[in-house]
């Protein structure tokens, strides 16, 4: 009884207040560091980025000491779960498939994927500003998908290993092109740099950071901005399932940092664009 009373005063204070009543405690985040601006180290080791600011302020919220910690991709929800640490952090999309695993909080952030080919292709030229939304595909977005798929028959693709990006990859161009998995964004990066690939899918942020690199001056965008189908609703909080508190408490330090306009800001501030959620009317 005192657990169930302890959530409700929090998701009370929190939607109200935008802080929460848990007892001062910590706990530990986990982020990839290797997916900037989301999250990467610095010349320190040190995580930083719009996940670990957006952290830190939804801990300040619910009355929580957050300590962050560094985590490699491929093993970040197994460790969750078997209690490395309380939270991910880390530009993930909330899924299906990931929810037969682990909880999710409401999203705090949104965003879509993107192509990225070697400059030196001779390619038919593509709409990069177009948005093709992958939840339900009609006559006319199965066309630009065809037109991708003739364009890039033959090519070799990089993409993140156990990301919703290689499902979709995998999905839209595994019978045409040879799918490449890497263990981190910087080694597809540096395959790409290096034309050991002909380009990759990849979050458009992580993109940007590398286009506007030294390295990445000789590849370019490609194909619409995708969005919708496996990557879900937007990025969540990763949570373990049985603890349903903390999950209330993140909903609720989310809800209030949306309202409020927080998240607006800080997401403006590291992807100059505002993906934050939709604020309720």
């Amino acid at each position: 009884m005192k657990r169930a009373a302890l959530l409700a005063l929090c998701s009370v204070l929190v939607s109200t207040t935008g802080l929460c009543a848990f007892e001062k405690k910590t706990i530990t985040i986990a982020s990839e560091g290797a997916s900037p601006p989301w999250n990467a180290l610095n010349a320190e080791g040190k995580l930083v980025g719009f996940d670990i600011d957006a952290g830190e302020e939804l801990c300040r919220r619910m009355n929580l000491e957050c300590i962050f910690v560094a985590q490699d991709w491929d093993g970040i929800i197994p460790a969750l779960t078997v209690g490395k640490f309380d939270a991910i952090m880390s530009g993930m999309a909330i899924t299906e498939k990931r929810k037969t695993s682990i909880a999710f909080s409401r999203p705090y952030a949104g965003g879509f994927n993107q192509l990225v080919v070697r400059k030196d292709l001779d390619l038919p030229p593509t709409d990069t500003s177009m948005k093709l939304d992958l939840t339900n595909v009609d006559a006319d977005k199965q066309a630009v998908i065809d037109q991708l798929r003739i364009a890039l028959a033959g090519k070799t693709l990089g993409v993140l290993r156990s990301s919703n990006s290689e499902a979709v990859l995998n999905d839209l161009f595994g019978k045409v092109a040879t799918i490449r998995s890497y263990d981190s964004q910087d080694n597809m990066h540096l395959d790409l740099a290096a034309e050991r690939i002909d380009g990759g899918l990849a979050d458009y942020f992580t993109w940007k950071a590398f286009l506007d690199s030294k390295d990445g001056g000789t590849a370019t965008l490609y194909g619409p901005q995708l969005s919708g189908g496996l990557w879900g609703p937007g990025v969540g909080v990763g949570l373990r399932k049985n603890d349903a508190e903390l999950v209330a408490a993140f909903d609720g330090a989310i809800a209030a940092a949306t309202q409020d306009g927080t998240l607006k800001r800080l997401s403006e501030q590291w992807f100059k664009i505002d993906v934050s959620p939709q604020v309720s009317k």
